[in-house]
């Protein structure tokens, strides 16, 4: 059974096979695992104890996945007030987006109790080719951000260097192929007249793509306040995300 405020992914899903929900607090009647993708803290909340909202309905024993890229504190946090509704909540972050899911090759990244964890994993195959359990509640959205951080500090060189080469004259092509067999390669990089593109296919559009890596930005900068971890990369990317985007305004 699938919910989604946008009727759209909905209607394709229910020409596949699926049953369409009338809210979230269906699906949790319906499920005993409760895969829940959203962009931010804030909805992840909502979606969960909102009117209309997952736990209203969950039943006992049943597990919710959080797949959303959030702050481990929420997640615990959400953990807590779920165990007493005797609902099981993992985060269970994922990595390799849209192309990654089509191909069944997303990265799994997993934390909370080994026995929930266990019951998920065969639903979190069908989709992931990699799937980690990474400890205690928390560890999930914990490695996402650094995962993430990783990522979007490399856009921010792929970005400088393919730049300098274009506008000096290097056919962009040519130099990814350069990159690629050099040791600049990366998957960012591989691919960065692809990547540029990005922005123009996501569903809320440049500004949204943005705001959503502004977002994880900011969690990983809290995170490392958190720790008394300076990270001057990530900070730096985040301010330069128009740039590195090529958005405009």
């Amino acid at each position: 059974m699938v919910y989604d405020l946008r009727q759209e992914p909905m209607q394709v899903l229910t020409a596949l096979g699926a049953k369409a929900g009338r809210s979230a607090q269906e699906i949790g009647a319906h499920a005993e695992i409760i895969e829940l993708v959203v962009v931010d803290d804030a909805q992840v909340e909502t979606v969960i104890f909102g009117e209309g909202g997952v736990l209203n309905g969950a039943k006992l024993g049943s597990v919710l996945a959080v797949h959303s890229t959030v702050h481990p504190r929420t997640i615990r946090r959400l953990a807590e007030s779920a165990k007493a509704k005797g609902v099981s909540l993992i985060d269970a972050q994922v990595s390799g987006g849209e192309r990654g899911a089509y191909a069944k090759s997303l990265c799994y990244m997993v934390g909370g109790d080994k026995a929930a964890f266990e019951k998920c994993q065969p639903v979190f195959a069908t989709s992931g080719a990699n799937i980690f359990h990474l400890g205690d509640l928390g560890t999930g959205a914990i490695a996402k951000l650094a995962h993430n951080l990783i990522v979007y500090v490399n856009m921010l060189a792929a970005s400088e260097g393919m730049r300098l080469a274009e506008m000096a004259g290097v056919d962009l092509k040519a130099m990814e192929q350069v990159v690629h067999a050099g040791a600049a390669q990366s998957r960012v990089a591989d691919h960065w007249s692809q990547q540029r593109k990005l922005k123009d296919a996501y569903t809320s559009g440049p500004q949204g793509l943005m705001q959503l890596i502004y977002k994880d930005l900011r969690l990983a900068l809290e995170l490392g306040h958190d720790l008394a971890l300076p990270l001057p990369g990530a900070a730096l990317t985040q301010q330069l995300l128009k740039t590195v985007l090529e958005v405009e305004g």
